[in-house]
């Protein structure tokens, strides 16, 4: 049997006489976490404000029965436990009842104590298992998307390919970091796939077994808070339109790795919340007051105007340097010229396979255009100027008139490029010139305490430029904010803003 502790959870208890209900609260009150309604319409008024795991409600009320209350209540919270207290054993009734699903149990008037506690406790043990089979559900089913991602969009490993000292040097980052456990930060110019650097990071790692959930951050900029909603999930409430739980990526990458693909713009609530899994392992869902363990990778791409952006403090220093721990910097395709015959050729048995044709050669001159060109686009960029020129060649050797260049970069002139091995002063990774990289393990008493104050004062700072948004209307607020209005009580009780 479950150890879950009683009063966390919430149980209704519907009876239209109120001496009923304080005979309720006299022998529960110390157990469990109760709230109270006078008849039907008033409980069912209550349910968008409250997830019970029970709800106890007796049959004899005017306006509303029990049971057709019990009907209508598990029609919005379809998880909780309905008792049903009657003082007249109608059999068939009762068990048309419990056969439609609205009564889990009834039970005779007058109640014992003793009785009824242990089956509340019951109810709470089938709720709190109900709702942990509906999360384990939704994570196999995301989990069965991922992997059908992954057989039919295959990570193409062959475009690290390469023997540039440039291209060494990140395999040689990658194979030092993939064994650890250490957050990882790869920066580089847009098309430089930053995401096969990321997916090799953890085909490395222990972790490879488990979920590799990617976030492209860029789709969720539209809405400031779409992307804390993503990756922290929600509860059923917490927000106009959120009907069931759901549960976030960082849930879904649990023992994994999670890659935050350019994560920018970052709200201060989703720093501070990022801040927390980094510091105690522990997320919390939108809307939601309890806190679950989380065992992630983080892998954050950059490119460099994002870059520029988190060290110029538009990022907590802190979260900066959680993140920087292990940077890893991808050189531009013109840094490392020597390596685009081999990615060429790797691009055209690719076009070949995917196309069911023989693999299509490079003249020396396509070659010598090819090598000249400053990649603007990289890699990626490469990959699509070659498989054009492949279909151009009609399966003949491709030529230097079947290369074309996208118009905004054919005219630009390249670089002169620099020796390979050799890195220019543009090329050297940035320090991060905040605090120094932190351990990934528990440190000291006075570094969690400094980094309460900081998070209390990221939270606090948002929270009154909300509440002077909407004037105080905290209704407004917490649906600004993404949260349950209970939720936001708590917080600004806790801040002391709730005067």
């Amino acid at each position: 049997m479950l150890d879950l502790d009683l009063s966390s959870f919430d149980v209704l208890v519907v009876d239209d006489e109120q001496d009923n209900l304080d005979a309720f609260r006299f022998a529960f009150r110390r157990t469990f976490r109760l709230h109270y309604a006078l008849g039907g319409a008033q409980a069912l008024d209550m349910l968008d404000r409250i997830d019970p795991a029970v709800i106890i409600s007796d049959q004899r009320m005017p306006g509303m029965e029990g049971i057709d209350f019990l009907e209508r209540a598990k029609q919005r919270r379809p998880d909780a436990f309905g008792i049903l207290l009657t003082a007249f054993a109608d059999i068939p009734v009762l068990v048309d009842a419990v056969n439609s699903g609205a009564v889990d149990r009834y039970v005779q008037k007058p109640w014992h104590s003793k009785e009824l506690t242990a089956i509340l406790r019951q109810g709470i043990q089938v709720f709190s298992t109900l709702r942990e089979n509906r999360r384990l559900r939704e994570q196999l089913s995301l989990y069965a998307g991922y992997l059908e991602r992954e057989q039919r969009d295959p990570i193409d490993f062959g475009e690290l390919a390469g023997d540039s000292p440039a291209l060494k040097q990140v395999m040689s980052r990658i194979e030092e970091v993939a064994p650890t456990a250490t957050h990882v930060r790869i920066e580089g110019e847009q098309g430089c796939e930053k995401d096969v650097v990321a997916r090799a990071i953890h085909v490395g790692s222990p972790r490879e077994e488990h979920p590799f959930v990617r976030v492209t951050c860029a789709a969720f900029r539209v809405d400031a808070f779409a992307l804390e909603r993503e990756l922290f999930g929600w509860r059923r409430g917490a927000f106009e339109g959120a009907f069931v739980d759901r549960a976030g990526r960082l849930e879904l990458a649990h023992r994994g790795t999670i890659y935050l693909d350019e994560p920018w713009p970052l709200t201060p609530s989703l720093q501070a919340r990022l801040l927390r899994l980094l510091s105690d392992g522990e997320v919390e869902r939108v809307g939601a007051t309890e806190s679950l363990r989380v065992d992630v990778r983080i892998i954050v791409s950059l490119t460099s105007s994002i870059a520029e952006a988190w060290e110029r403090g538009k990022v907590l220093p802190e979260l900066v340097s959680r993140l920087s721990v292990f940077p890893v910097r991808l050189p531009p395709l013109r840094e490392r010229r020597g390596d685009i015959r081999v990615l060429a050729e790797h691009f055209l048995r690719k076009y070949a396979r995917r196309n069911a044709r023989a693999a299509t050669s490079l003249s020396e001159e396509a070659l010598a255009k090819l090598t000249a060109y400053g990649w603007p686009g990289n890699a990626r960029e490469l990959e699509n100027v070659v498989e054009r020129a492949a279909i151009l060649s009609r399966g003949d050797v491709i030529q230097p008139e079947h290369l074309a260049y996208a118009s905004r970069t054919s005219s630009r002139p390249a670089p002169p490029p620099a020796p390979d091995g050799e890195e220019t002063a543009a090329s050297v990774p940035p320090i991060p010139q905040s605090s120094p990289p932190m351990s990934q393990g528990r440190g000291s008493n006075a570094s969690k305490v400094h980094l309460t104050a900081q998070l209390e004062d990221v939270e606090r700072q948002e929270l009154l430029a909300a509440m002077a948004r909407f004037n105080g209307n905290k209704a407004e607020v917490a649906r600004y904010l993404g949260m349950q209005r209970t939720s936001l009580y708590y917080r600004l009780k806790r801040l002391g803003l709730d005067t």
